[in-house]
């Protein structure tokens, strides 16, 4: 039994033995109560409250978190009571032997690492009391600094504000004729009022006055019941126990801003006086920006005139004028087209002039070789990039002779063209004339004759085709002189050269009279300033936009710059010359394409480099809106209002033949107009509802739609969307790359719209023997054919005294019994007719046959 007790107290080693109690919970069932008689049985969890004994926790040991102390061993006096403390009870002893060895090792590691992280935490925690007690120091610092420089403040404030009012006091008691012995300190003053004022003395004859009772004067500075202000930290330690405070420091600075403002005068604006440039129209916010006024003070003067009027309202210049004469400004006065001005025609003063190359244009009759003779010149084959060998654009090259740069331009020769070739009347200074010597002169050479002639361009005659055998040069300079171009030959002034493009012949000769004609000219150019020049072509290009080509004037042309050409700007992308290379810059009579513009300028307006965006977009709405305006102008003048437009349809019977064209280039579609407008008549004529350069789109399908016209597609295509939209609305696309053919079709169509040409033919005449009461067929007139023939069917007429009764149809035609197709002269008949019946005796009938023809334009 004692080594039993040995054996415990060893294993014990002198610690609290760990043992495993139960839980402590339970299962049970509780009868629940559901209603109306109704009842469940539900498990619950049942929990036994553990009751522990002091004995008992000396016996069983717990977990503790807190770091293990070493137990010292009890003296040898204690021993039995320690052992009997140490041992453990038998359900622990039981619950500890059948604990696994890796339980108990688990157990043991938690142990440790719950030990460990308390001292972890235990040096964490005494960091950040570290820590905080370092801050609290900083901070306690900044509040004794915070509150020495606030107590110093506020001591400053109260001495000036108590010298202040020991100053105002002061000067109430001079003010009053009081010694200024009598003034007592303000140290005195604050003893408190005196308990007694004096009365006044009694009036003479009248009984003594009372002695007036003091007023109650304000709280002074230090009562307890003074607003208390700001307190701080030096303030709540040195308080005196007076309870008194000061004023605080916002209330001080309050109060200085208050007598500040009220001491500082109001500042007097001078009224700035400016020059107003005031233009046809103006809005009121733009009208204020000018003026440097408030909108809303100009609103404000509207309303006092009865005007009630927006920021963004429009007014006229006198309006303008009005306002800003009221608001003490001036005012100038200036016109749109002022715009305009500054932009072209810039005077070269001070630049330098040198010598530039010929402008050459190539005019002459259609199929005279104006092409080919540029080809030959240039070493290239243009003719056969056009649709039958027809030039149908401007072209603009360049071409070098002796070292010497000679710009041609090469204009159509169709009749549809003539714009076209006046505009390169227009900016060329040689205009050579190109006549085939076996056709000699034709219309459109006389037409390029009187281009050259009205742009006072000297002229080069190239008598061509000088290889054929039925070549005739003599008749050329003979018909020329009916024309008054008098040739060198003949004694006239006007140099001639015999060539021929398809052999080569004299095309050097050609090139030496240009660069002569040129040298007489004396041809100058200052090309140190902005560019300033025409645009020859335009077009849409699929990938490269707005491709305009340009024939510069004055000046050099760089990428880069902003240029306005009619109503469209934009900035130069890039420079292209007629071999497709690019180029950094374009001199005077080089012609370039220009790529980088917002759409196609009109051929033949005018470009200009301007110096910012703003003055660009100004001048290109000023352009469009001139434009719309001129045709808004010109279809009124031509439609007038609804009621005219329907008063001449129906008066005159015009069709209208309405029509929508896209072409590559705008000269084309220009060209094609032109031609179109010659086609009208009194009868039927071309609408184009909407023209323009570039491919089909699907707004032009929808346009074509509504307006029920056809597209005519002139060297362009449709996108899908655009093809799949006409597909599914039904509108034709007609495509064409001749003009000729365009042209053709467009006639046979209108020709359609033609009302048919009626065409009577006489046939004969029968006299009215005898009339006859017929119950079924009703009047029947037996006739007998006087003249020609009767046929049935045809037309008649009823005469009576040579008079016209009657004009319809025959209905019936017999012979005898018999319905026959005609009868022919001195043969008897019975004759009935349609719908009518007021037939007599000895009455004529006109038989006549009708037929209806087809007309062409």
């Amino acid at each position: 039994m004692n080594d039993s007790k040995d054996e415990n107290k060893n294993d014990a080693g002198g610690k609290k033995t760990l043992t495993l109690k139960g839980a402590g919970v339970g299962q049970g069932t509780v009868r629940q109560d559901m209603g109306r008689g109704r009842s469940k049985s539900v498990v619950v969890e049942t929990r036994k409250r553990r009751i522990s004994r002091p004995d008992e926790d000396k016996a069983t040991s717990t977990i503790s978190l807190k770091p293990r102390k070493e137990v010292k061993k009890p003296a040898p006096a204690a021993a039995p009571a320690a052992e009997k403390d140490a041992a453990p009870s038998k359900p622990a002893q039981e619950a500890t032997n059948r604990l696994s060895a890796s339980e108990m090792e688990a157990r043991r590691k938690a142990l440790e690492g719950s030990r460990v992280r308390e001292v972890e935490d235990r040096k964490r925690a005494e960091e950040d009391a570290i820590r905080r007690a370092e801050q609290e120091k900083i901070r306690a610092k900044e509040a004794e600094e915070l509150a020495r420089k606030q107590a110093e403040e506020d001591l400053r404030i109260q001495k000036e504000a108590e010298e202040k009012k020991r100053a105002e006091e002061l000067a109430r008691k001079k003010s009053s004729g009081r010694p200024p012995e009598e003034a007592a300190p303000a140290a005195r003053r604050k003893d408190g009022p005196s308990d007694a004022a004096p009365a006044k003395a009694a009036p003479r004859g009248g009984k003594p006055s009372r002695p007036e009772a003091p007023k109650p004067s304000r709280n002074p500075r230090g009562q307890d019941d003074r607003r208390r202000g700001k307190l701080t930290l030096t303030a709540a330690l040195n308080d005196d126990g007076s309870g008194g405070r000061s004023r605080s420091l916002a209330a001080h600075r309050r109060r200085q801003e208050k007598i500040r403002r009220a001491q500082m005068e109001p500042e007097v604006r001078e009224k700035i006086s400016r020059e107003v440039t005031l233009p046809e129209t103006i809005t009121i916010q733009e009208l204020s920006q000018r003026m440097a006024e408030r909108s809303v003070d100009v609103i404000k003067y509207l309303m006092k005139e009865g005007q009630m009027m927006k920021p963004g309202d429009v007014i006229d210049a006198d309006m303008a004028e009005l306002i800003a004469g009221e608001f003490g400004h001036t005012v100038k006065r200036v016109s749109e087209s002022d715009v305009e001005e500054g932009i072209f025609d810039i005077d070269d003063k001070g630049g330098e002039e040198t010598p530039r190359s010929p402008v050459v244009t190539i005019m002459g009759h259609v199929d005279h070789g104006k092409t080919s003779l540029l080809d030959a010149l240039r070493n290239a084959n243009v003719v056969s990039g056009e649709a039958g060998g027809i030039t149908q654009h401007i072209g603009a090259y360049q071409v070098e002779q002796d070292g010497q740069k000679i710009t041609f331009i090469d204009t159509p020769g169709h009749a549809a063209f003539t714009a076209m070739r006046a505009r390169g009347a227009e900016v060329t200074d040689i205009a050579i004339l190109v006549v085939a010597a076996d056709d000699s002169v034709m219309p459109q050479t006389i037409e390029s004759i009187n281009h050259a002639k009205a742009a006072d361009v000297p002229i080069i005659v190239a008598i061509n085709k000088m290889d054929k055998p039925t070549a005739d040069p003599q008749k050329v300079r003979t018909e020329l002189l009916q024309h008054e171009v008098f040739v060198e030959s003949m004694g006239g002034d006007v140099l001639e050269v015999e060539v021929s493009a398809l052999k080569g012949t004299n095309l050097d000769k050609l090139l030496e009279a240009i660069l002569l004609q040129a040298e007489v000219l004396d041809l100058k150019a200052n090309a140190n300033r902005t560019a300033e020049g025409t645009v020859v072509e335009a077009k849409l290009d699929r990938g490269r936009g707005s491709v305009a080509t340009v024939l510069v004037n004055k000046g050099t042309l760089h990428p880069g710059e902003i240029i306005v050409a009619g109503d469209q700007w934009g900035r130069v992308r890039a420079l292209v010359n007629d071999h497709g290379d690019h180029v950094k810059e374009a001199g005077p009579a080089v012609p370039v394409e220009v790529l980088g513009l917002n759409g196609p300028p009109q051929a033949g307006d005018r470009f200009a480099v301007v110096e910012n965006e703003a003055k660009a977009r100004e001048y290109a709405e000023y352009r469009e809106r001139l434009a719309r305006d001129k045709a808004a102008a010109r279809q009124s003048g031509s439609q007038g209002s609804l009621e005219q437009m329907m008063m001449q349809l129906q008066t005159s019977g015009i069709s209208e033949f309405p029509l929508v064209i896209k072409g590559d280039v705008q000269g084309s579609v220009e060209a094609i107009i032109g031609a179109l407008d010659k086609l009208a008549t009194d009868e039927v004529a071309a609408r184009v509802v909407h023209s323009g350069a570039g491919g089909i789109t699907e707004s032009d399908v929808s346009l074509a739609e509504a307006s029920k016209a056809p597209i005519i597609a002139f060297n362009v295509r449709p996108s899908k969307q655009a093809r799949d939209a006409a597909e599914a609305a039904g509108v034709e696309i007609r495509y064409y790359n001749i003009i000729y053919d365009l042209v053709d079709d467009v006639k046979s169509a209108m020709s359609g719209l033609l009302s048919p040409e009626r065409r009577e033919t006489f046939l004969g005449y029968a006299e009215i023997l005898e009339v006859f009461n017929i119950s079924k067929s009703g009047k029947v007139a037996g006739c007998r054919v006087t003249e020609g023939k009767v046929e049935r069917g045809s037309g008649v007429r009823l005469l009576r005294d040579n008079v016209v009764i009657h004009e319809g149809s025959l209905k019936t035609l017999k012979r005898f019994k018999d319905e026959v197709g005609e009868v022919n002269s001195g043969q008897e008949c019975g004759m009935a007719f349609e719908n009518y019946e007021d037939i007599r005796k000895a009455d004529v009938i006109e038989c006549f046959r009708v037929e209806h023809i087809e007309r062409s334009l």
